[in-house]
């Protein structure tokens, strides 16, 4: 049986971003199902489908897997590919994956995801200064380290879509991520499936009021490229 995989609107949920990329650049079969951001609060409705009533969620038979990390995990015990084959690169992926996962709060509050708009930032306080360095730091790395175009190296892992999200976010806040940083972006944002993603954020109608109220906070709306 193919696995559903739950995940909300494209233009806003870079949590559903991550394993939704990674089964499309894997070639991982599954039935494309999205739950729309339809209330200032989903929690209710989610809960039909999802123990912590959000998004993404994997239905996988008779097993549900929630959470984006549970998911790769999940994932990466019955597919190849999911982590680096070699060690080194593999404990650098795991590394930066459950990095992400957890870390990062700076970014996600004050660079929320809106895949179809550019803006400029009101102002870079001292906790997203970190988490830009910080990023940065982790792309210089993993160029240097593994040699690109990924990066842990030539194939596309986890470590690439759970950073995908960032990639969406420097775009829209014209952030500084350095050289290598710059060009991992730009690999990634023309991976097919990336812009097949994009594609169905632009031509949404869907509109949230919550996440668009969080873009107005994080800074002047310059170009709105959504056409639904």
């Amino acid at each position: 049986m193919t696995p559903a995989l739950i995940t909300a609107n494209r233009n806003y949920s870079s949590w559903s971003l991550r394993p939704w990329l990674l089964m499309r650049a894997l070639g991982i079969a599954f039935e494309d199902r999205i739950e729309p951001f339809a209330h200032p609060v989903n929690w209710h409705a989610f809960r039909a489908f999802s123990p912590t009533g959000q998004v993404p969620v994997l239905i996988d038979g008779d097993t549900t897997v929630w959470d984006s990390l549970g998911i790769t995990l999940h994932l990466a015990e019955r597919h190849p590919g999911v982590w680096p084959q070699a060690p080194d690169a593999r404990a650098f992926a795991q590394c930066v994956v459950a990095e992400m996962h957890g870390g990062f709060s700076a970014l996600r509050n004050r660079c929320t995801m809106n895949v179809g708009v550019r803006a400029t930032l009101a102002e870079v306080p001292a906790d997203l200064a970190r988490d830009i360095a910080r990023i940065t730091e982790i792309f210089s790395e993993a160029m240097a380290r593994f040699g690109g175009p990924w990066l842990t190296g030539a194939a596309f892992t986890a470590a690439d879509a759970f950073y995908a999200p960032v990639a969406f976010r420097i775009r829209t806040y014209g952030l500084d991520v350095g050289t290598a940083g710059a060009q991992w972006v730009a690999t990634i944002l023309a991976h097919p499936a990336m812009q097949e993603w994009e594609r169905a954020a632009l031509g949404e109608t869907w509109r949230e009021a919550e996440h668009e109220a969080d873009l107005a906070r994080c800074g002047m709306v310059t170009a709105d490229y959504r056409t639904g």
